[in-house]
């Protein structure tokens, strides 16, 4: 898995919609929820006019941790929920997830590093298996 400065991503040999379906599947296993669905693609299209390769934002949403997190830092909603998006570049599906403890860095309290170790290794996870081998 490559982790940039802000994300957790791989790329994969699934198709756009498959690669979709598996995060989907993934963040259930990791219980998660997909709060919003944002389809970029459609988006630019319709408002700009501008053609772009398929691209999807998933914004995703551990209520267990999430609740957590609010408690420790009430204002922390701005930051969430956490993206993970699938798109193509260049004729590569590619997934990516924010990072969240480099994410929650910013807001400097010690009792949110926890969670967001917790919010990371599931992140990392569903990336990590929905790029995974496709069966043929």
């Amino acid at each position: 898995m490559l982790a940039t400065g802000y994300t957790l991503s791989e790329t994969t040999s699934a198709g756009f919609d498959e690669a979709v379906g598996r995060v989907r599947d993934e963040l259930a296993a990791e219980g998660f929820g997909v709060l919003c669905d944002i389809d970029v693609q459609r988006t630019l299209e319709a408002k700009l006019g501008v053609e772009i390769e398929p691209y999807v934002i998933l914004g995703a949403c551990n209520p267990r941790l999430a609740h957590g997190a609010l408690e420790a830092e009430p204002e922390l909603g701005v930051l969430l929920p956490c993206n993970v998006v699938v798109y193509v570049r260049d004729g590569m599906t590619h997934i990516a997830a924010v990072d969240p403890e480099r994410m929650l860095s910013i807001v400097e309290n010690e009792r949110l590093s926890p969670i967001a170790a917790q919010v990371r290794e599931k992140l990392a996870a569903v990336v990590e298996r929905a790029a995974g081998p496709v069966a043929h």
